[in-house]
């Protein structure tokens, strides 16, 4: 499903106007259904409305370049949250990775614990040294405020010591 907002607003912005001659008319000429075309004609313009404040930009969303896929399978709400990456990620792309998931797990509505007033969010993957064993192995992470939405001062941290401990391609 395409999300052309702009051009479904049109599409109802025209049909809208329609409705509101309909109703004119019907007003003139005495039709019995002149209060039902009235609703109509509101039910379109309330419609038409929301389509314009969604074509606003509800849906931004920002494309960091180099960041693979990812998991969220923590979040608390407020100041935490935990991602998993494939065990075959590069530093560089787990770089990446987290200013995409510092970028898409930011929400005014979350607040700090105790006058911390970041974001931090952990990167993971699993090891499996043993069949049926699985281990945890955090590979990074990043702090962003809570209260700015384009944060220029993210603290990106990544363990490269943990990334010995990775399965060899």
């Amino acid at each position: 499903m395409s999300l052309e907002f702009s051009s479904y607003t049109q599409w109802s912005g025209w049909l809208t106007l329609a409705c509101l001659l309909l109703s004119l008319l019907a007003f003139v000429f005495g039709w019995g259904i002149r209060f039902r075309l009235v609703g109509v004609t509101g039910f379109m313009a309330v419609l038409t409305v929301g389509l314009f404040a969604l074509g606003l930009g509800l849906f931004e969303r920002t494309e960091i370049p180099g960041a693979v896929r990812f998991s969220l399978v923590y979040d608390n709400g407020a100041n935490q949250a935990v991602i998993v990456v494939p065990a075959t990620i590069s530093e560089s792309a787990l770089d990446a990775t987290l200013r995409q998931a510092a970028e898409d797990l930011f929400s005014y509505g979350r607040t700090g614990i105790a006058g911390d007033n970041k974001l931090t969010v952990r990167a993971r993957t699993i090891l499996h040294p043993e069949p049926g064993i699985s281990q945890p192995l955090y590979l990074g992470q990043v702090r962003r405020s809570l209260a700015v939405r384009q944060d220029q001062q993210m603290e990106v941290e990544i363990f490269q010591d943990k990334f010995a401990a990775l399965p060899k391609q």
